[in-house]
């Protein structure tokens, strides 16, 4: 991983960002920086296989829709001081890419938490913005699709086709070039493969 480089665009365009070599060291971090907050975690395979909701759940209020489903749960979440998710691409110029099939995740990201932290594996870093974007599209959308098992062409082959089908996961596309007015945003890079 590039850490130098990374390190200097992100900052460059407003984020924080801390660097870990493995994700057990990335938790401990997030364990010991959030403490007695309401916590939300958007829809991301990096945090199942981090065991972050367990783990955070210990000194936090934590709210994942993925332990507890529903619209209700989506709608907590929205008051949550901290959030953390990941992104499905990373530009080494500085950028997140995330799609979205609700709008939670990427809204979140947006407005909303006080502070918000992305999770990064090394396999989610791209060149540029343009392959982030593509990567988004073209590995991590159609692996989320076949993980949530939904009846689309990307789901079946793996490749993006940029379908119409009602199944669609993928309704947004949100590039976060620098962090909204008012909220702090990390990126908390792991030098791992990590998430989709």
């Amino acid at each position: 991983m590039e850490q130098e480089l990374l390190k200097n665009n992100f900052e460059r365009h407003g984020f924080k960002t801390s660097f870990f070599d493995t994700k057990e060291a990335a938790l401990d971090y997030l364990k010991d920086q959030i403490s007695g907050k309401k916590v939300a975690i958007g829809g991301s395979v990096t945090a199942q296989e981090m065991g972050l909701y367990e783990a955070l759940s210990e000194k936090n209020e934590v709210i994942w829709h993925w332990k507890k489903a529903g619209r209700e749960t989506l709608m907590e979440a929205r008051s949550a001081e901290v959030y953390i998710t990941s992104a499905n691409g990373v530009s080494k110029t500085g950028e997140l890419v995330n799609i979205d099939g609700t709008g939670n995740r990427v809204s979140q990201t947006l407005f909303g938490p006080e502070k918000v932290y992305f999770v990064i594996g090394n396999n989610k870093v791209c060149p540029d913005l343009t392959s982030a974007m593509e990567r988004a599209k073209q590995i991590a959308a159609p692996k989320n699709a076949a993980r949530l098992q939904v009846q689309t062409p990307c789901a079946k082959t793996g490749v993006c086709v940029d379908c119409n089908s009602p199944a669609r996961i993928c309704h947004s596309i949100v590039i976060l070039e620098r962090p909204s007015n008012g909220m702090e945003v990390e990126v908390v890079f792991v030098d791992e493969e990590m998430g989709y």
